[in-house]
């Protein structure tokens, strides 16, 4: 369930409102070009700006237009246990098939309170859980590998989306644990999974979901040098989409310019500047996403 490419997928805005119709097509795009998971309401799917009414509805929205397709992974973390506890609950309900749990923001747990948050979702909820360690979101504070290697102890804590930035860090948790370890960089893909990664939760899929699988089956048949390839043609599109600004506003921009869904962002997020968008527009002609 947790290897491959996977989608970190946008939750499309107009109006102000979430454009359901326009995330069942994304949705059906993704499908039709063979994505190994679909992860919803995570960071690219702006999640922190959803109410919890509109975080459940997309959950159950995705999880009925994929209908078994697929796994769906969905993201159900908060900074409070309780929270995150009630979100994966109602992922469960509905059929999700995992959830995807982000280390606790702005509260900054010690390491006990990060183990004590993860055991107790995966004690409350039976369901296959996915860590998220992101610190660049959480205020700088992440699991550390002795946490991460005592939490993959818990029979449903499988795997562990690496968003660390550090190729240390993904040789740590491979050699102190078995826990499955995902790519949360597009960028760093091909060198965490060089290491013993499975896959990646990408952004970049968003627009070229099949040369993000393209790369992760030759990653997954042991042909590295292949798949080296697709790495260098992704390497600039992906590391536009994580640095021209925060995800998911670049993103969302390729997206608007590709015709695929509304660029609309919602506050505090704000819209590409103009000359980021020339270089992003560049960016996408230069692989060949425009005639």
């Amino acid at each position: 369930m947790f290897t491959g490419a996977m989608v970190a997928l946008v939750t499309p805005f107009r109006d102000g409102e979430i454009d359901f119709k326009t995330l069942e097509e994304l949705i059906e795009f993704q499908l039709e070009s063979g994505i190994d998971g679909i992860v919803p309401v995570g960071t690219t799917g702006e999640s922190p700006t959803l109410s919890h009414s509109e975080h459940k509805k997309v959950i159950e929205r995705v999880t009925k237009v994929v209908k078994g397709r697929c796994p769906v992974i969905v993201g159900a973390g908060s900074n409070s246990t309780a929270e995150a506890i009630e979100l994966s609950a109602y992922a469960k309900k509905v059929g999700a098939d995992a959830t995807l749990q982000v280390c606790p923001y702005y509260n900054k747990p010690t390491q006990s309170g990060f183990y004590q948050h993860f055991k107790a979702i995966a004690e409350e909820v039976d369901l296959p859980i996915v860590l998220y360690n992101i610190p660049g979101r959480c205020g700088g504070t992440g699991l550390t590998a002795d946490t991460v290697a005592r939490l993959s102890e818990i029979e449903n804590i499988v795997a562990i989306k690496e968003a660390t930035g550090s190729l240390d860090m993904a040789s740590s948790v491979a050699t102190s644990c078995d826990i499955t370890i995902i790519s949360g960089d597009d960028s760093l893909t091909l060198p965490i999974c060089s290491v013993g990664g499975k896959g990646v939760i990408s952004v970049v899929a968003n627009i070229v979901p099949a040369d993000v699988k393209a790369m992760t089956d030759l990653i997954l048949s042991g042909d590295l040098v292949t798949a080296r390839k697709w790495h260098n043609k992704l390497f600039e599109l992906s590391k536009n989409m994580l640095g021209l600004a925060t995800n998911p506003i670049p993103l969302k921009a390729a997206m608007g310019m590709l015709g695929m869904a509304s660029a609309e962002l919602r506050l505090p997020m704000t819209p590409l500047g103009e000359k980021k968008k020339a270089v992003l527009k560049q960016t996408l002609a230069d692989y060949g996403l425009f005639e």
